[in-house]
C-alpha cells in the first residue's frame, strides 16, 4: 500500500509558513468545483469627502528579487506607475541588485534593507519618485534590525513604513519570537503615529478573521492563521490602525495576495490574504482605494495598491 501523505505536508511560504490545506480529494465521477475567482474592480480615485488621489503606493512581495526581475516583474511596475514601489522578500544583498532596478530613472531615490547574517533571506526596499525628508532602517532592536525587515519614509503629512513581519515558520518553531515581535513593532508605530499619520504596507504573515483565507478549518495551527498570530493583529488594529481593505471592503470574500505554488493553488483561488495597507486614523478620511491586482504574476504574492488623498 502507497504510504498516506501526513496531514500538514503543506507548501510553505519563503522562510517557511503559509500553506494552505490541500483541498479533499473529489469522489469518483463528481465534477471538481469551479474555483471561485476575485475580480479587482475598477480603481476609485477620489475619497468619501471628495478628494482627488495624490498618493500611490503599490506593495510586492516579490520572492526572490532577481528571479521576480527575470519574470518581468518591472513591466508591470512600469504600466501601474506608483509614486512609490514598496519590496518585500528580496532575498538580495545590496552588491547582487540587478541593474534592471537600481538603474530605473523613474525611482530617483532607492533604500534597501537585508539580513545582516544571512544573504539571500528577507529584505525589504523602497523606491520613490519624490525624496522622502527622512528614511530610518528597523525598528530601534537589534534582535529584530537584524534581518532587514522594515524601512520607514517621512513624508511631508505622513510616514510610509513597509515591513516583512517573521513567519512562525513550520512547526510554528518561530511563535514565540513573532509574539515579541508584534508587540515591539506595534509600540514602534504607536510611536511614530503621535508624531505623524502612517501608512504601514507590506507582508505581515497573518490571514486575520476566517474570510481572509480559503481554508480557515484546516488551518488554524499553521503559521499565519494561529490565534497569537491574528490576535497580535487585532492588537494592532486597536492601537488606532485601520485594514484600508477591509474598512472598503468588509465582506468580500475570495480575496487573496498569497497562494503557495504546490497543488495549482492559484489558478484555483485557494489564497491566504497576507499583504495589508493599514492606516492611521487621521488619513482615512483620504482613503480613496485599496486594490488587490491578482492577475500580477512573477511571485507566490500577488501586488497590492493604495490610493490616498494626503
Amino acid at each position: 500500500m502507497p504510504k498516506r501523505a501526513k496531514k500538514n505536508e503543506e507548501a510553505v511560504e519563503g522562510e517557511t509558513g503559509n500553506g494552505a490545506e490541500p483541498a479533499k480529494k473529489e469522489k469518483k465521477g463528481k465534477e471538481p468545483e469551479a474555483p471561485i475567482l476575485y475580480e479587482d474592480p475598477p480603481d476609485k480615485t477620489s475619497s468619501k469627502d471628495g478628494r482627488a488621489s495624490n498618493m500611490k503606493i503599490t506593495s510586492w512581495n516579490v520572492d526572490g528579487l532577481r528571479a521576480w526581475v527575470k519574470k518581468k516583474g518591472l513591466d508591470w511596475v512600469r504600466k501601474e506607475d506608483p509614486d512609490v514601489l514598496c519590496l518585500q522578500e528580496t532575498k538580495c544583498a545590496e552588491k547582487a541588485l540587478p541593474s534592471e532596478i537600481t538603474d530605473m530613472p523613474e525611482y530617483p531615490h532607492k533604500y534597501w534593507a537585508g539580513s545582516e547574517e544571512k544573504e539571500g533571506y528577507s529584505g525589504v526596499a523602497m523606491l520613490c519618485k519624490t525624496e522622502p525628508l527622512s528614511v530610518t532602517y528597523g525598528i530601534g532592536k537589534e534582535e529584530h534590525d537584524k534581518e532587514g525587515r522594515v524601512i520607514t519614509a517621512e513624508f511631508p503629512s505622513f510616514f510610509l513604513v513597509t515591513a516583512y513581519v517573521p513567519n512562525a515558520s513550520r512547526g510554528l518553531v518561530r511563535l514565540d519570537y513573532r509574539k515579541t515581535w508584534d508587540v515591539d513593532f506595534r509600540a514602534y508605530l504607536s510611536v511614530l503615529d503621535q508624531r505623524k499619520p502612517l501608512v504601514l504596507c507590506g507582508d505581515l504573515n497573518v490571514a486575520h478573521q476566517e474570510i481572509d483565507l480559503k481554508n480557515p478549518k484546516g488551518n488554524r495551527k499553521n503559521a499565519g492563521f494561529t490565534p497569537e498570530e491574528r490576535e497580535g493583529f487585532t492588537k494592532l488594529l486597536e492601537a488606532g490602525f485601520t485594514d484600508s481593505f477591509r474598512e472598503l471592503y468588509p465582506e468580500q470574500a475570495n480575496a487573496y495576495t498569497f497562494w503557495t505554488y504546490m497543488m495549482n493553488a492559484r489558478a484555483k483561488n485557494v489564497g491566504w490574504r497576507l499583504d495589508y495597507f493599514l492606516l492611521s486614523s487621521a488619513l482615512l478620511p483620504g482613503l480613496c482605494d485599496s486594490k488587490i491586482r491578482n492577475t500580477a504574476m512573477g511571485s507566490d504574492h500577488c501586488p497590492i495598491t493604495l490610493y490616498l488623498a494626503v
